[in-house]
């Protein structure tokens, strides 16, 4: 499987793919920046715009990591200059996905023009289709999932039954620990969106089917927190190479200051400053992440919600276009900001997340649960109020409120506007009691930071991994 330029090289290299899309490239960076400490050459495949999200990466290893930067493929669908989901939203994923496998050609083209070619691939599983550029160049290609094992699990069975699902109203996964049930619109946004004969759909259908096909599989979790669905997939695919390295947040090369670079000093200061005036656990952070934007409805609903629970709250509002803010959307209702002076904090853009989920005063995160959030609030050690809407979110909810106690369903949806009197009372129940969940909530952060610790589970893995990849570059 490998070059004879490879034979005797003692640091493998290794081609690293990621897909361009915030929560699934951060992940798989971190990862990256593990696998250089471990000696590893390593090749990261970008298109231009994408080149900055390296920069920490390429600091701390300007000798192992290398960029290779590929310009971006032509979509009649894909407006020009747009080389990232967060230009063009969720619904754009297949666009970009179709857009990329344009690559194959031109990667199997540089492969073979290399002196020392990557012995391996790891690429996001939105980037099946580079499991075929393996089989044609006749090396490994490892699957990075920048989510869970339940969410691997429920991918598999989908896509590999679409006809069955897509005729069910509710899909019982019987096959899966414990049972899961979902109802058909609460499975992954690209099964549903997806279009039987649409050429792009078909191209992403056959990339998500081809991940089975791969190497191995590597994940952002940990054994604490998705054990039994791990297992699963190990006799699922019969083999062991399923290696659980998360959080990975955690060992990133910018471990420290994740998520806090984007928000200026000032602002830092002033959120730690209020936060230091309020007491332990009694502050409940609201933010849905970076693509979603709520609609007038539901932003009157949220705010009655936030100031009938009598909780203290910090609010990230993402700001949407000057269209978007005159329909009413990410607009805060009138009055509210002042009418809630001595009890919450608007923060209106960009906040610094993971410094705030850190602070001993934050003790609960109203969050749509999209997989770094979760991870986000898992490391902080906050319960979460899930208001899950679209994506793998649902899925996510469903192993932190059923499977680990940490969290208490308040709405479900994109388009739904929760009951402000309800929303209020679940708000100001779950942070005063909280029924346990803090408790657990503690327990699960003990357990991911000790899943990375020196003969964790998730440390455990990523040395396992290293070792198999160094076998290919001796073979």
């Amino acid at each position: 499987m490998a070059t004879a330029a490879t034979r005797s090289n003692p640091h493998p290299h290794i081609l690293v793919f990621p897909y361009p899309a915030q929560g699934h490239m951060l992940p798989l960076l971190d990862l990256t920046h593990q696998l250089a400490l471990h000696g590893l050459t390593i090749t990261i495949l970008v298109t231009p715009k994408n080149l900055p999200f390296l920069s920490p990466l390429l600091s701390s290893h300007p000798s192992s990591i290398t960029p290779l930067v590929f310009p971006f493929p032509s979509h009649p669908l894909i407006p020009p200059g747009v080389e990232h989901v967060k230009d063009v939203g969720n619904c754009g994923n297949r666009l970009i996905m179709a857009a990329l496998g344009k690559l194959e050609d031109p990667l199997f083209n540089w492969f073979n023009s290399q002196s020392n070619p990557p012995v391996a691939i790891i690429s996001d599983f939105f980037l099946g289709w580079t499991q075929h550029l393996a089989t044609r160049l006749q090396i490994p290609r490892l699957t990075f999932y920048s989510s869970g094992a339940l969410l691997v699990s429920v991918f598999d069975y989908i896509w590999n039954n679409v006809e069955k699902v897509k005729s069910l109203s509710e899909v019982e996964f019987g096959h899966l620990p414990g049972s899961p049930v979902f109802k058909q619109e609460h499975l992954p946004s690209l099964f549903k969106l997806y279009k039987r004969s649409d050429p792009d759909w078909e191209f992403v259908k056959d990339g998500l089917l081809a991940n089975a096909k791969s190497w191995g599989y590597v994940l952002n979790s940990f054994d604490a927190l998705e054990g039994e669905y791990v297992q699963w997939l190990k006799t699922h695919v019969a083999h062991d190479r399923v290696f659980n390295v998360g959080p990975l947040s955690l060992i990133g090369p910018d471990a420290s200051v994740r998520g806090n670079s984007g928000s200026s000093s000032d602002l830092n200061e002033q959120v730690m400053t209020w936060l230091n005036q309020c007491p332990d656990g009694s502050v409940v952070y609201v933010c849905f992440g970076s693509q979603k934007l709520l609609r007038k409805e539901q932003m009157e609903a949220l705010a009655n919600g936030l100031e009938k629970s009598d909780t203290r709250f910090i609010w990230v509002v993402k700001p949407g276009t000057t269209q978007q803010h005159v329909e009413g959307f990410g607009v805060v209702p009138d009055g509210f900001e002042q009418r809630t002076a001595g009890q919450g904090l608007v923060i209106k853009g960009w906040a610094p997340q993971t410094l705030i989920l850190n602070h001993k005063a934050v003790g609960g995160f109203l969050s749509h649960c999209g997989w770094n959030s979760v991870s986000e609030a898992i490391v902080g050690g906050v319960m979460m109020l899930a208001w899950p809407m679209e994506a793998d979110q649902f899925v996510n909810a469903r192993l932190l409120v059923d499977d680990m106690g940490v969290g208490v369903r308040v709405c479900d949806g994109a388009d739904s506007v929760p009951n402000s009197d309800e929303l209020g009372r679940v708000i100001s129940e779950a942070m005063t009691e909280g029924g346990g969940m803090k408790t657990k909530a503690k327990d699960l952060k003990e357990k991911a930071f000790a899943a990375v610790s020196h003969g964790g589970s998730s440390m455990n893995d990523l040395v396992r991994f290293v070792k198999e990849l160094g076998k290919l570059g001796r073979e």
